[in-house]
């Protein structure tokens, strides 16, 4: 943390790379994510009540009151923490404070939103099938807004060092100095 408030996170290229590397991960849970959504159901909104409710056609099951139960605790957990962990990682780029405070609240509500939609589905009413649909674009969205967002950040910075570095290699005429 010290190293993001002080502003060394640019001298430290490890850290950098660390953070990179988290970010690489976070982009593959961010592409299984969307393959089990995509597995279980679509962005129609037939599919997402299907799933919900159950199907006599293929003979599943409507999701019990237990399944979402469990489901929405481990994911209102796992959420909250990738969530809070990329925002926080986002408040140290260079972007403006409106787009952080409109990016971090719209992860935020999107992960909320996508968890009740479920449950709005199966036990108030098939037509929340499209608050559903619309929560998951968005959440999927927002995480890679930030994933982009932050690697650029990260890589740009990189980028800068190491132009800095090689400026500072160049050797000086007699009788110069460098302006530190």
């Amino acid at each position: 943390m010290r190293f993001f408030v002080t502003g060394e996170q640019r001298r430290q290229s490890l850290l950098n790379t660390i953070v990179l590397m988290f970010l690489a991960y976070i982009a593959l849970l961010w592409v299984s994510n969307g393959m089990m959504y995509f597995h279980k159901m679509g962005l129609n909104p037939d599919s997402v009540v299907e799933y919900y409710l159950g199907s006599e056609e293929k003979f599943t099951q409507p999701k019990s009151y237990q399944s979402l139960l469990e489901v929405t605790h481990f994911h209102l957990f796992a959420m909250g923490m990738l969530a809070v962990t990329l925002t926080h990682l986002l408040l140290f780029t260079p972007l403006s404070v409106g787009l952080k405070v409109w990016l971090t609240s719209l992860t935020f509500f999107s992960a909320v939103a996508d968890e009740i939609a479920g449950w709005l589905v199966r036990f108030v009413h098939p037509a929340f099938a499209w608050f559903k649909i619309a929560a998951f674009v968005t959440l999927e969205f927002s995480l890679a807004a930030m994933l982009i967002l932050v690697s650029a950040s990260l890589v740009w910075q990189r980028l800068e060092q190491r132009s800095r570095e090689k400026a500072s290699d160049i050797p000086l005429a007699v009788g110069e100095s460098r302006a530190e």
